[in-house]
């Protein structure tokens, strides 16, 4: 497999610096590096982005989260595993990245359930990075970045540091 062509955050060196400008934002807002990575993975599993369901499934694990969790991720409405507060966030996230699926893309019910466990700092660091994470996918489903080529990127950076 061969992605189709760089990845274009690599190719505008100002789009890279402003995306994980943006990420970082989200995620200092949002109070919650893992809550955000469980968003990114789900609204990764529902885009078919395997680059970042590779990802943030290792971010999660290398962040200590049980394979029970992350594995249910993709069922989290039937897994025993999540908060309430993360439920309201997956729920959030399926609803903003499947937004052409209904008439009422974020269904008050969705909003208010998310807007009860978040304050709206919180809630707008959790908003934007269900954002981002639609961008990355986009950017790598169309340009068929490989899944696993990150965790070779990260170990190749880590030789050339040590």
């Amino acid at each position: 497999m061969h992605p189709r062509m760089n990845q274009p955050v690599m190719v505008i060196s100002e789009a890279m610096q402003a995306m994980l400008a943006l990420a970082k934002a989200s995620m200092k807002a949002a109070g919650s590096k893992n809550l955000i990575d469980l968003v990114n993975l789900r609204a990764s599993q529902i885009n078919g982005c395997g680059y970042c369901v590779d990802m943030h499934a290792r971010d999660l694990k290398d962040a200590g989260e049980s394979d029970e969790r992350i594995w249910g991720v993709a069922a989290w409405r039937e897994s025993p595993y999540f908060t309430e507060p993360e439920r309201a966030a997956l729920a959030l996230a399926e609803a903003a990245t499947r937004i052409a699926d209904r008439p009422d893309p974020v269904p008050d019910e969705i909003w208010n359930e998310a807007a009860r466990h978040f304050d709206e700092r919180r809630l707008s660091g959790l908003l934007l990075g269900i954002a981002v994470i639609n961008v990355w996918n986009r950017l790598n489903v169309a340009t068929r970045q490989i899944a696993g080529s990150h965790a070779e990127e990260v170990k190749a950076a880590a030789r050339t540091a040590g």
